[in-house]
């Protein structure tokens, strides 16, 4: 069977839709959009990778249809299966889809509550499968949350680190994906760490920077460093850390190299190990610009940063930048891995910035929070059909349920436009001007019209960033 039949990538009810459209229905026109949630606008991103993967050339085949007419009779217990509908697309147009999909460019800050793309049907007797690709063009939920999660990450750390620091030097490697084992499969952690990657350039998600080279042409989207972990650190021995430590020093002589300190003693480590026993070593590789990168694993994450960053401060010495706040010798920094996510790390920063430490000394890397503690609803996203032609006729088509307003859809066909003040304003049932939709025809008939490059892509992205002015410190 095979795994990758598009026919089989949808909703067990979407199988017995095309019975239930009225008849002579020629026309379902649908939209997708995020209808509000955690933020109030979101990066739009992702589209491309589920239309090169699923959507582009002769993706219906003869042997397709007969598996899914197997699978579908032993799943319904009954033949609902649209043997027809699917032959007449492999013999009318060679297998590829009659559908054409118009979308925001990738990368774009789009307000909640607009349209973000639109799919509808090219050939008229094939109006049911509009909607029955729903399933996957709704799986753009997650490319889109994750890059919208690490838009708003950034613009905090932004404003952190512009209140705290002389420049926004290194910025872009401020938050480290640390994701990969902690996603559901593999496709989650390359779709995902993709996604991250718009915003920053730091990660240890290998399948996010192949997905970025296969989907969007990115040579090389992010980038990571030597580091230890715990079992390169403890099979040492207790009374060998300081060796397993020296071994990293002197394995890795140039170059910047992460160290989890954890394993026992962070404070001893940091003191001892370190601040007195490696200290000399630490200084000399600073020499040739390198940099050791200390990371604390446990404990309260505010309360430890501050205690590690006490405690290297004392034995390397700091310096008063001129917005006076301390910063550690370029030599020494660290990284913050554990328990970070959007809800959390503002806290650490907070508590950094009220003890006059810049946010220069620290990166954060994020595992779950960043790739995983997501959900369609974080951003509410929804496909839904706002416009049919029945009987020659168009039918602006919405609903608006009772027991929750929230989910009112939009009528008619849609444009996204910007209105006189410059903000992104969706018009419905036909009322828009098509030469302003931002909008942009992206597939029609199997056939890619629009291939975003990843520098495309964060280029754009990058220039909605603002970064904000924080309160007085306290």
């Amino acid at each position: 069977m095979d795994e990758h039949n598009l026919l089989l990538f949808t909703d067990s009810y979407k199988i017995t839709h095309h019975l239930q459209y009225p008849p002579n229905t020629t026309k379902v026109y649908s939209y997708f959009e995020s209808r509000g949630g955690r933020f109030p606008s979101t990066i739009f991103f992702g589209l491309q990778y589920f239309l090169k993967k699923w959507l582009c050339g002769q993706v219906v085949t003869e042997e397709k249809i007969r598996q899914a007419k197997e699978i579908l009779k032993l799943h319904f217990g009954a033949d609902h299966f649209n043997e027809e509908g699917w032959r007449y697309i492999l013999e009318k147009h060679d297998g590829h889809l009659p559908i054409r999909v118009r979308a925001v460019p990738e990368g774009t800050l789009v307000p909640v509550k607009n349209a973000l793309f639109t799919v509808e049907n090219t050939d008229p007797k094939v109006s049911w499968i509009t909607n029955y690709l729903e399933t996957l063009f709704v799986e753009v939920w997650y490319p889109m949350t994750v890059a919208t999660n690490s838009f708003y990450m950034k613009t905090t750390l932004g404003s952190y680190l512009k209140d705290t620091a002389e420049t926004l030097d290194g910025l872009d490697y401020k938050l480290h994906d640390f994701g990969f084992r902690g996603v559901s499969s593999h496709e989650t952690a390359g779709v995902g760490g993709m996604a991250h990657l718009v915003m920053f350039r730091g990660t240890d998600t290998l399948a996010g920077i192949v997905v970025a080279r296969n989907y969007y042409g990115a040579e090389m989207a992010g980038f990571s460093i030597p580091a230890a972990e715990h079992s390169t650190v403890t099979s040492w021995g207790r009374e060998g850390e300081i060796d397993a430590f020296r071994n990293m020093l002197t394995q890795f002589p140039e170059g910047s190299v992460a160290v989890v300190s954890d394993s026992y003693n962070i404070w001893e480590a940091c003191e001892e190990m370190w601040g007195e026993k490696l200290k000399d070593q630490v200084v000399k590789r600073g020499e040739t610009g390198s940099c050791l990168v200390v990371r604390p694993d446990s404990g309260d994450p505010a309360r430890t940063v501050i205690g590690v960053l006490n405690i290297l401060g004392q034995k390397f010495g700091v310096t008063q930048n001129s917005k006076g706040y301390k910063e550690l010798p370029p030599y020494i920094r660290i990284i913050q891995g554990d328990g970070i996510s959007y809800e959390t790390f503002e806290p650490i920063l907070q508590e950094l910035r009220c003890s006059t430490w810049s946010i220069k000394n620290i990166a954060f890397g994020s595992g779950g929070g960043l790739l995983q503690r997501m959900n369609r609803d974080t951003q509410k996203c929804a496909m839904k059909c706002s416009f049919a032609e029945v009987d020659g006729k168009g039918v602006n088509v919405f609903k608006q349920p009772i027991t929750d307003p929230g989910k009112t859809s939009k009528k008619g066909r849609l444009t996204l436009e910007k209105s006189a003040a410059g903000e992104l304003v969706t018009k419905q049932e036909g009322q828009g001007d098509p030469e302003k939709d931002v909008m942009v025809p992206v597939l029609e008939n199997g056939k890619l019209l629009q291939d975003w490059t990843y520098d495309e892509v964060r280029e754009r992205a990058e220039s909605y960033l603002t970064y904000n002015a924080l309160p007085p410190r306290t």
